[in-house]
């Protein structure tokens, strides 16, 4: 019998060892159309590793929230790898504010299928429908490729997508973790299952924060060219602080007051 290996996360990915070769493959593919120029800093990214600081940097941290009078219905998507736990800091400061969160539904963020879209359509649409409202989309790193997604094909049921970090313009491999993307997605980063063009900006209000210091993404892929997104918002934080840091989480309340 051949050797089986299960995958963290996920409940349908069994591999004997002819698909796991596959995917290392697809994790040593060498660099197509970017060179390691484009992708953030090595400091920059072991500086990401600070993040296990976070939870005793809310012990001294204050938060001062206003409660809203304009309270909206939201979705938060993980980013990749990331459960929606991760974003739960994130969730209780916008709830503390007025508005509703909601998770995406959809547990661990593995990658991008057709299924997982549809999943995520049918949790839009309930949502949208619940509420009697449409959806802010708020989505960290991988997370804003969904929310983008999600508002082109549901526009009329979305009021705005913000993204946090999101690689959604340039090469797809100016990035840190693509590698890890493709072992994991069973995929290449630039031949999703979904064909549309990541940089096409949904036609809806879209934000796209970005940071100097993101050890994970390119600044250039998240904050993306005019006309790939309506605005782009510089925050100071690093790629895994834009799911918890007091500047972004400000910086959404903000966009939600906008909205």
């Amino acid at each position: 019998m051949a050797s089986r290996f299960t995958l963290p996360g996920s409940e349908k990915a069994l591999f004997d060892r002819a698909e796991l070769a596959r995917r290392f493959a697809l994790a040593r593919e060498p660099m197509v159309g970017a060179d390691e120029a484009d992708r953030p800093p090595l400091r920059y990214l072991l500086a990401e590793a600070s993040h296990v600081l976070e939870p005793v940097r809310r012990l001294f941290r204050r938060l001062d929230l206003e409660t809203t009078d304009r309270p909206r219905t939201v979705m938060l998507l993980p980013g990749f790898a990331t459960h929606p736990v991760r974003m739960r800091y994130m969730a209780q400061q916008l709830e503390k504010a007025g508005h509703t969160v909601k998770r995406w539904g959809l547990g661990f963020n593995l990658g991008p299928t057709t299924e997982n879209i549809g999943q995520l359509e049918h949790r839009l649409l309930e949502i949208s429908e619940r509420y009697g409202d449409k959806v802010v989309l708020v989505g960290w790193s991988l997370g804003g490729l969904f929310a983008r997604e999600l508002a082109h094909r549901h526009p009329q049921r979305v009021a705005k997508v913000i993204t946090m970090g999101s690689p959604f313009s340039g090469n797809p491999r100016s990035n840190n973790a693509w590698r890890i993307y493709q072992f994991v997605a069973g995929h290449r980063v630039d031949q999703s299952p979904v064909e549309r063009d990541i940089a096409s900006k949904p036609p809806v209000e879209t934000v796209a924060f970005w940071s100097a210091r993101d050890g994970i993404v390119s600044p250039r892929s998240s904050r993306g060219r005019p006309g790939e997104r309506d605005r782009a918002v510089a925050l100071r934080c690093n790629h895994l602080g834009f799911s918890s840091s007091k500047e972004c989480i400000e910086a959404v309340l903000r966009e939600l007051d906008d909205a």
